[in-house]
């Protein structure tokens, strides 16, 4: 990895390698390419890393949708640590903080180890404080303040370690149903697309300034459509989500990493 620049100035950062590590959030859901497979911010991020680097550059995705945070350490470091990249993106534990035995404890624990251990191999490493994704979904006061620990959590991990935030949580353009699904749980294209210049400016990179380009906040909707917006999500995604819960299924049981090896990239 080669650095130079000056302070005021855009740094020119030249990665070799970029593995990203987690869930659904980084497989890229519900962001589709043309033939329905998903891109989202970390295809994003690549394609700007790989005009830097050039055609030497290698990309790996290892994310899956549902994976809970020890699964997420379990399957994907130790094949992200094997390739051993420039940078490394980890999100995970926003699944785990929707189940009914989470833990706080031992996730704030191991956590801490395994940013510790990615930074050790001398690779940038990327962590994420969550966008505010509960005002749009049932549980707030359960949920809400895990999600606060984690937040947290990121934010101290990060300086102890020197990892690169990228805080989402800030960010009150999150807070803008557009840039979520219709299942209120994943990001839109145009939220991907925010994260992706959220990354970048982690990076030291200019983004693509139409990233940010946030489309007007809805009309507010009349309650009695509210409500039955709210039925037919209950019908669509609550439900389905809560019968893999009780039958101890995930949505990546069938599913495997669009990108498990670290190879060339261009999108």
């Amino acid at each position: 990895m080669t650095r130079s620049g000056s302070k005021g100035k855009e740094a020119r950062v030249r990665w070799r390698s970029f593995v990203a590590v987690g869930d659904s959030f980084t497989e890229g859901m519900n962001d589709a390419y043309p033939d329905g497979t998903y891109r989202g911010w970390a295809d994003l991020v690549a394609t700007r890393l790989a005009v830097e680097a050039g055609p030497e550059f290698g990309y790996a995705n290892l994310a899956i949708r549902g994976r809970l945070f020890p699964n997420v350490v379990a399957e994907q470091v130790p094949a992200a640590l094997a390739m051993r990249p420039d940078l490394i993106s980890f999100a995970a534990g926003g699944n785990d903080v929707l189940r009914r035995n989470f833990d706080a404890n031992t996730l704030v624990e191991r956590f801490d180890g395994v940013i510790g251990e990615l930074r050790a191999t001398g690779a940038d490493v990327l962590i994420f404080r969550f966008a505010d994704v509960m005002a749009r979904l049932p549980g707030q006061r359960l949920v809400a303040p895990r999600v606060t620990l984690l937040n947290r959590m990121v934010g101290e991990t990060a300086e102890r370690h020197g990892a690169m935030l990228v805080d989402l949580y800030a960010d009150d353009e999150f807070l803008n149903p557009v840039l979520w699904s219709a299942d209120r749980l994943h990001l839109s294209p145009a939220g991907h697309r925010r994260v992706a210049a959220h990354v970048l400016s982690a990076l030291g990179l200019a983004p693509d300034e139409q990233w940010l380009v946030v489309p007007p906040r809805p009309a507010p909707t009349p309650w009695l459509a509210a409500r039955g917006a709210d039925l037919r999500w209950a019908g669509q995604h609550l439900a389905p989500w809560i019968k893999r819960r009780m039958t101890g299924r995930s949505s990546g049981d069938t599913v495997t990493a669009k990108r498990p090896v670290l190879t060339p990239f261009t999108d």
